[in-house]
C-alpha cells in the first residue's frame, strides 16, 4: 500500500493531538510546523489591553493563527525545511535566511518579531520557558539534558546538536508537541525589526510576514513614539536604544544601555556594544514606555520580574538586525527572551541559523 501525503499529514496531527501539522511547499515538500491560535494582548501579559496581539494581525485583517517551525531549520536547493534530527543550517545571513523561507510559496516567511514575542510571552505564562543547548551540547542549569551532537569544534568540544533531539524540556511547552530548540544550538535571524543609528524600527503588526521588503531602504520600517504610535523614521522623539554612560572614544567591550528619545552616548566603533539583563532593561527619566514595546519583547512588563537570566544585545550605530535565543556558547544568557541586535545583515557566524513561518492565505 503506498503511503500518501494525507497518511503523513494524519500521523502527524494525531501524533501531537492536533497542534502540529505537515504544511507542504510550492515542490510539494513538508515541514513539521506547529499551529498558535490568535490571542488578545490581555491573555499573554499581565494587565495588557483587550486589542488583538500584533502576531495575528496582517495588512490590518486579523488572521486565526500562524505556524512556527517546530525545529529549527535545515536548507534543502534553497528551501527551508523543518524537520527532525537535522544539523540545523548556520552560517546563513538575514538576507538568505528570508529567501530560503519565501522560496517555499505565498504565506511562508522568516519568523517575525510579533511571532517570536507571542511564543516567548506564551512559554513563560505557563511556567515552561524552555532549556536548551546553551553550553557545549547541554543545559547550563540542567547539565544531565543534552542533545545528539551533529558539530564538534577544534577542541572536541559539542557546539550544534540535531534538531528536536534533547529532552523535552527544551520544546516550548515541555510537551512533545512543542517548539524545539528556541533555546540556545544556534542563534536565529528574525524579521520586522532593526536599528539604525539606534533608532528602534519595525515593520507594523505582522506585515513583515507577507513577503515584504525589509532592505535597508524599504519604506515598510516604521520608528516607535512613546505614545506608542509609528511614524516616519528619523523623526525627533522616537524610542531608541542609548548608552547608559558615555563610551570612551575608541571604546571596546560591554556597556550598559537603556531606552531613550536621544542618543545622548553614542559610540563610534564596532568593537563597544551594548549589553543588559532583560529583565533589568530600564528607560531613561520621563520616557514613557509604551506597551507595544512589551508585547514585542523590547522591554519588560513586569521589571525585575522572572524572565530568567536572557540578555538583550544593542549598537547604536548603523543598520543592525536582530536574532534570537542564543547559540550554544550563549550559557545562561540563552533563552525566549534573548535578542542580540549587535550585527549587520551581512552577519555569518557558524553560530547563526534560522526557522520559518507560514501564515495560509496571505
Amino acid at each position: 500500500m503506498a503511503i500518501t501525503n494525507r497518511d503523513f499529514d494524519v500521523a502527524v496531527r494525531l501524533l501531537s493531538g492536533g497542534t502540529n501539522e505537515a504544511i507542504y511547499n510550492d515542490v510539494g515538500l513538508p515541514s513539521i510546523m506547529v499551529r498558535k491560535d490568535k490571542k488578545q494582548i490581555s491573555e499573554v501579559i499581565a494587565g495588557g489591553s483587550a486589542s488583538t496581539h500584533p502576531a495575528f494581525i496582517v495588512d490590518g485583517v486579523e488572521v486565526p493563527s500562524f505556524y512556527i517551525s517546530k525545529f529549527q531549520n535545515v536548507v534543502y536547493k534553497g528551501r527551508a525545511y523543518s524537520l527532525p534530527m537535522q544539523d540545523p543550517g548556520n552560517s546563513i545571513n538575514f538576507d538568505n535566511a528570508k529567501a530560503a523561507c519565501e522560496a517555499n510559496g505565498p504565506g511562508f516567511h522568516l519568523p517575525t518579531i510579533a511571532e517570536y514575542a507571542f511564543i516567548a510571552q506564551e512559554a513563560r505564562n505557563r511556567g515552561t520557558m524552555p532549556r536548551g543547548n546553551n553550553n557545549y551540547g547541554k543545559d547550563h542549569s540542567a547539565p544531565w539534558e543534552t542533545g545528539i551532537p551533529t558539530y564538534i569544534d577544534g577542541e572536541g568540544r559539542v557546539c550544534r546538536v540535531a534538531t528536536g533531539s534533547g529532552p523535552v524540556s527544551w520544546s516550548d511547552n515541555w510537551q512533545e508537541d512543542g517548539i524545539w530548540d528556541l533555546n540556545g544550538n544556534v542563534h536565529e535571524w528574525q524579521g520586522g525589526y532593526r536599528t539604525v543609528d539606534g533608532e528602534i524600527q519595525i515593520i507594523p503588526d505582522n506585515n513583515a510576514a507577507m513577503q515584504i521588503n525589509q532592505n535597508p531602504d524599504s519604506t515598510f520600517w516604521k520608528a516607535i513614539m512613546p505614545d506608542g504610535s509609528l511614524v516616519a523614521p528619523g523623526t525627533p522623539g522616537t524610542l531608541k536604544w542609548d548608552y547608559l554612560n558615555p563610551v570612551p572614544v575608541g571604546g571596546t567591550g560591554e556597556y550598559a544601555f537603556r531606552l531613550n528619545t536621544v542618543i545622548a552616548n553614542p559610540a563610534d566603533n564596532e568593537t563597544a556594544y551594548g549589553s543588559v539583563l532583560f529583565h533589568a532593561l530600564t528607560a531613561a527619566d520621563g520616557v514613557n514606555v509604551p506597551e507595544l514595546l512589551k508585547v514585542l519583547c523590547l522591554f519588560p512588563n513586569e521589571p525585575g520580574g522572572d524572565y530568567g537570566n536572557d540578555r538583550l544585545y544593542m549598537r547604536n550605530i548603523g543598520e543592525r538586525l536582530a536574532y534570537r535565543g542564543g547559540s550554544w556558547h550563549s550559557t545562561s544568557y540563552a533563552g525566549v527572551f534573548y535578542l542580540s541586535g549587535s550585527f549587520p545583515r551581512s552577519h555569518v557566524p557558524a553560530a547563526i541559523g534560522f526557522r520559518s513561518a507560514y501564515i495560509p492565505g496571505i
